[in-house]
């Protein structure tokens, strides 16, 4: 390819509404174009680099057996309904506007395809002589972001890669889940992706157990666990840590002390002159439970945590058994019988209704007088003692871990390590679904003895614009992007500085025909403009290696090659330049990983 003839647009100034580098970079070389607030066209350089994780995706699904089809994007909102999950997903669901009874108001956009694969799963999936098998697909995705941001890490249309096992039973899609496991590392290995697997929550996809592929870097919104020996990694929702010790102060007298006003934490520290690891924080939660065909009603689930940790909302859900939501302010004040700010474990299970729960996170336990709201508005009590001043056992109790891990509590695997939280970007998923969706859809199959059993099921998404934008985060600096040679748009530019002199252009053309031969992706920089200019280019575009002929250089009868990556250059004879060239590029390939 020749640079003169082909559509590379780049720019020297820096987007003013970008902050992400991958978001910076992907417009200033000319990778993409903003259409409007989440959605971007990619240009010729960009769609290069997207068809070549398209191809590595597809290489390594078919050799973990997966069978591609192709699945559309309008779907029947009716099958949303069939799995309950219309709710679930919320404004995310995009929804088609016509008049009321019109085809589109029965239609939503794909956010994902696990409905319309167990349709088909339904359909024809009806013996276990057809399992196991997986179906994989590369398809667009759309989903009602509220806030798009990054460029393409999170945007309202994007390509995915989504695959979907069947199995018989629970080892089976243990068996499938580790062969996509393992082509995962394969994927973002040979995408030359430094990605760490952790152990993750199902989320609103649902299953029993779940992990992330994640790229860590300031860019990401994710947080993320891991151990400094890195012998335990687990994404924020799910992490969780060794206990903290007991203390062993002797129990004191319980208190009241006047805190007017005093309805956060900071400011009953300043007031009582303790700290927010000696308190006590009570919330309260509205639950929804069944109760009896088609009915539902409301409970009322408080939840004990120390007050320098919060509530992970995810983990309190699993133990309360129910959807969870923080409670409005009349139910609070009904339990407590104080304003907002106020409450406190203590005599709550007195006020306590069928049904309602105190799950208390395992280390408030361990605390000796503790500070804690009265449930008294303008007071808090000091001095309470868990097991003493409040029950740890009983009908409505839990104790549990339900608190977000911080940083520097120590290892749950016993060694020791401490715990380093770290921003990520997440770049794939996989789920064991079980049965939730066979079951919900009715998608069951014959066992060997003749008999209906639900399909069991696994799911795995991996995002290919988070590929390049978390390739190019990991990999950057101040001139420009770095690419790994297995997905730069190019792998090699051969730079003419002096392309009116024949001399020049002739052994550029010969250097460049020989790479083609040779199967290597290069592009040859002919233009008629500054070397600095030329220099400028390939540094912000960020090709691994450039071959720069010049006249000056030719007149010592060598040329100059380039790596971007280590910024090294060493010169040799035009003749050996795509044999150089060759094994360079076997060295980038067998390195991979930035």
């Amino acid at each position: 390819m020749r640079w003169s003839s082909y559509f590379i647009v780049t720019s020297k100034e820096v987007p003013k509404d970008a902050t992400a580098a991958s978001h910076q970079l992907m417009l200033r070389a000319g990778l993409i174009r903003q259409v409007t607030a989440g959605v971007y066209s990619y240009l010729p350089l960009g769609y290069r680099t997207l068809r070549k994780v398209t191809t590595i995706i597809r290489e390594e699904m078919e050799r973990a057996g997966a069978i591609e089809v192709h699945l559309p994007t309008l779907q029947p909102v009716s099958w949303w309904e069939e799995t309950q999950r219309v709710a679930a997903m919320g404004d995310v669901l995009l929804r088609l506007g016509g008049p009321a009874g019109d085809w589109r108001t029965h239609t939503v956009l794909g956010p994902t395809h696990e409905e319309v694969i167990t349709e088909i799963a339904r359909a024809y999936l009806n013996s276990y002589k057809q399992l196991p098998v997986n179906f994989f697909q590369i398809q667009t995705k759309f989903r009602g972001e509220a806030r798009p941001k990054s460029g393409v890490l999170r945007t309202r249309e994007f390509l995915m890669k989504d695959a979907y096992s069947f199995d018989i039973d629970k080892a089976g899609l243990d068996a499938s889940y580790q062969k996509m496991f393992d082509a995962y590392c394969r994927v973002f290995t040979r995408c030359g992706l430094p990605y760490l697997a952790v152990e993750a929550d199902s989320g609103a996809i649902g299953g029993d157990a779940s992990h992330e592929f994640m790229v860590m870097t300031d860019a990401g919104e994710d947080f993320i666990a891991v151990t400094e020996d890195g012998a335990y990694a687990a994404n924020l929702e799910r992490a969780t840590c060794a206990p903290l010790p007991s203390q062993s102060a002797d129990p004191l007298a319980l208190g009241e002390v006047h805190t007017p006003g005093a309805g956060r934490v900071e400011d009953v520290c300043a007031m009582l002159k303790t700290n927010p690891a000696q308190m006590i924080k009570t919330l309260i939660y509205s639950a929804t439970i069944p109760a009896g065909k088609d009915k539902t009603r409301q409970i009322r689930v408080v939840a004990l945590v120390r007050g320098d940790h919060d509530v992970n909302e995810i983990k309190l859900r699993k133990v309360a058994g129910a959807p969870i939501e923080l409670a409005l302010p009349k139910v609070i004040e009904e339990l407590t019988e104080a304003a907002v700010g106020f409450a406190g474990p203590q005599g709550l299970l007195a006020r306590f209704r069928d049904g309602d729960k105190l799950i208390i996170d395992r280390d408030v336990v361990g605390l000796r007088n503790a500070a804690s709201g009265a449930n008294k508005t303008d007071y808090h009590v000091t001095n309470l003692n868990p097991g003493r001043d409040f029950p740890l056992e009983g009908p409505h109790i839990t104790v549990a871990d339900i608190r977000n891990v911080v940083d520097g509590d120590i290892s749950p695997t016993g060694n020791g390590s401490p715990i380093r939280l770290r921003k990520s970007i997440e770049i794939g998923h996989v789920f064991k679904l079980g049965t939730k969706y066979s079951d919900a859809m009715s998608a069951t199959f014959l066992t060997r003895e003749g008999k209906p059993q639900p399909l069991v099921m696994g799911c795995y998404g991996i995002g290919l614009n988070r590929i390049i934008a978390s390739a190019i985060e990991a990999c950057h600096d101040d001139n420009g992007i770095i690419w790994p040679a297995t997905i730069a748009p190019f792998q090699v530019a051969v730079i003419a500085l002096d392309p009116r002199e024949a001399d020049v252009m002739r052994v550029a053309e010969d250097i460049y025909a020989q790479l083609v031969q040779s199967g290597v992706d290069v592009i040859l920089d002919d233009r008629d403009e500054r070397a600095g200019f030329k220099f400028k280019d390939a540094d912000l575009i960020g090709f691994p290696l450039r071959v720069v002929i010049g006249k000056k250089s030719l007149a010592d009868g060598v040329v100059e090659i380039g790596q971007r990556r280590t910024q090294s250059k060493e010169t040799v004879t035009p003749g050996a330049a795509a044999q150089r060239i060759g094994e360079l590029l076997s060295q980038e390939f067998s390195g991979l990983r930035c």
